[in-house]
């Protein structure tokens, strides 16, 4: 029982990091607008294989998860005060397995269950004035600038009594600022944003439950990218993030404290006037603590304005 203990609680950090690991995706184009009442439904699905690093906190060798993220999310903009905005709700579920070795014997664990829901709200500050489908059609983007607020909703699958968790059993806020400007066939995007964490107050530890914080994480993003030919792109994708210190019951713990960065490709492509297909690849390149894993997402959307065609 002591190593099985030992080998869940690390892959409870694993699945409570995850929430942060999917908060951190590589989205190039986030801020280009779109005309008032455009509506998108999009089904993701990503696949994640990779090591679990602790940075030795944990004593547990060979460390691994593979695991897959289905996301079912929808997309609304609106004029906000004459300018654009959107909103975009999101709903993942989890299925993975975890496995290691803990004092030579081999373990693994695997889990299926809802992930924290998430809900963002954008609204452009420069470039982009709320308009019609007609106005949007002679408009070419120039300069672009907006802001954002992300939150992720404690729905997910969790229980203080269980060793694993997919939900945070928290809410987490990310408030970002976006730039986005395009030269002929390029789009340069950058984003600054931060997470805020509330405190999980029944974080498990052994036979008891203790309540944990995080400290905030910053975190930046960039992608460039090219028009092949309408709606037809490439990007290059990288990010950069740290903080994250965790404490439990007041106890800091400073192993915990997160330094990484992803780097990746992503390729988008119509394959009807309603529909496109999204490609994306992103790998760490620098991880200090967490996971340092490979991830593959595939996502088909459908997308229509005012009411479904």
């Amino acid at each position: 029982m002591p190593i099985l203990g030992n080998f869940a609680k690390s892959v409870t950090l694993a699945l409570c990091a995850l929430g942060t690991a999917w908060g951190q995706d590589l989205a190039p184009r986030a801020y280009v607008i779109t005309p008032v009442h455009a509506n998108a439904i999009t089904i993701i699905w990503s696949f994640y294989d990779g090591g679990l690093n602790f940075n030795g906190t944990i004593p547990i060798a060979n460390a691994r998860g593979t695991y897959s993220v289905p996301v079912f999310s929808y997309y609304h903009s609106l004029n906000f005060f004459g300018r654009s905005a959107n909103i975009t709700a999101a709903l993942p579920y989890g299925v993975g397995t975890f496995q290691g070795d803990v004092l030579r014997q081999h373990t693994s664990v695997y889990r299926s269950g809802l992930l924290d829901s998430s809900f963002r709200f954008s609204v452009n500050l420069m470039g982009g004035p709320a308009m019609q489908p007609k106005d949007m059609a002679k408009w070419k983007q120039k300069r672009l600038l907006g802001v954002s607020l992300k939150v992720i909703a404690p729905t997910g699958q969790y229980s203080g009594s269980k060793l694993i968790n997919w939900g945070g059993n928290r809410w987490a806020f990310k408030p970002e600022l976006g730039y986005s400007e395009r030269w002929g066939h390029w789009v340069l995007d950058g984003y600054a944003g931060a997470w805020f964490y509330t405190t999980n107050p029944a974080s498990y530890a052994g036979l008891v439950t203790k309540p944990q914080s995080e400290t905030p994480i910053g975190a930046l993003e960039g992608h460039l990218s090219y028009d092949v030919q309408p709606r037809l792109w490439v990007s290059l994708d990288a990010n950069f993030w740290w903080g994250g210190i965790t404490s439990l019951s007041g106890i800091q713990n400073l192993a915990t404290k997160q330094t990484g960065s992803r780097l990746g490709g992503t390729v988008s492509f119509p394959i009807s006037k309603h529909q496109s297909i999204k490609v994306s690849y992103s790998n760490g390149t620098y991880i200090r603590f967490g996971g340092n894993y490979q991830s593959v997402s595939v996502a088909w959307q459908y997308s229509w304005l005012g009411r479904p065609k």
